[in-house]
């Protein structure tokens, strides 16, 4: 959950591309049309954001996926870094889904809460806002208590707890799930977090340990959604950690997309 800097932004030269545009049109008849974003360099592999629609642009499903090589030479943590940071763009030609852009975070010695998500571990932000306005995000200013606004109760889902110490600069507030089982004396495995700022929902956050990716899943888990969402996209109803050994790819996927129409609250009187 934390950041401390953007790294790692590599495109990759002609060949990669045109290998995915390959992959890409040999998928395209069984599983709807699949759209590969830019790729980029993650330890000693490859990162990507693909978009799944059908025929008439409605997504299926929105993923990151890592080569086999991306859980392998990456960043070990430094006195003065410990969050390496791997801006995703949405592939090009997409249509509409709600989301910009992915920023793929690398914790080698986790996060807080210590001794829930202290272990090596990806965090997936999928963001509902621009880059620049997720850089903007802060709690630092004279208006730190608008910023920390707690969202309202139908913008959380069951369960989940709003507390403004998670705050984060350049990111946001985090919502987390207190039946989850890292709560409950169990190792964290995966997780699935809601960012708020200023009261708004703007971003939507699986998180995944190494240890978990490296045991080679295929898990599919129901989202707990809230009543509704400050911005109109497709919000999951699932999201799936997966490896698929014939392209030694993982994926970790937003499934079960639902449209949302985001309309002005009306005051209660």
């Amino acid at each position: 959950m934390q950041c401390f800097g953007i790294g790692g932004f590599r495109p990759l030269g002609l060949a990669t591309t045109l290998l995915l545009a390959l992959t890409t049109s040999s998928m395209q008849a069984s599983e709807g049309v699949i759209l590969n974003g830019e790729p980029v360099a993650v330890g000693n592999g490859l990162a990507r954001v693909v978009v799944t629609q059908d025929s008439s642009g409605i997504p299926i499903s929105i993923a990151v996926a890592l080569t086999g090589g991306a859980l392998e030479g990456l960043p070990a943590p430094q006195p003065d870094q410990q969050v390496w940071l791997y801006l995703l763009p949405l592939p090009e030609g997409v249509s509409p889904t709600g989301y910009d852009h992915v920023l793929l975070d690398w914790n080698p010695a986790g996060h807080i809460p210590d001794g829930v998500y202290s272990v090596p571990h990806f965090d997936m932000h999928f963001y509902l806002i621009s880059d620049a306005e997720r850089q903007a995000v802060t709690f630092l200013g004279p208006d730190r208590e608008q910023q920390l606004a707690p969202p309202d109760a139908s913008l959380v889902p069951a369960g989940y707890i709003v507390p403004p110490e998670s705050a984060v600069e350049s990111m946001g507030v985090h919502g987390i799930d207190l039946a989850g089982h890292e709560f409950h004396g169990q190792p964290f495995t995966h997780a699935f977090i809601y960012g708020y700022h200023a009261g708004r929902l703007i971003f939507l956050e699986p998180m995944v340990s190494l240890d978990f990716l490296r045991s080679r899943p295929d898990v599919t888990m129901p989202v707990n959604t809230p009543a509704r969402y400050s911005l109109s996209g497709y919000y999951p109803t699932q999201y799936r950690v997966g490896f698929d050994p014939l392209s030694d790819e993982y994926r970790i996927e937003l499934l079960g997309l639902r449209h949302f129409n985001a309309e002005p609250r009306t005051a209660q009187h």
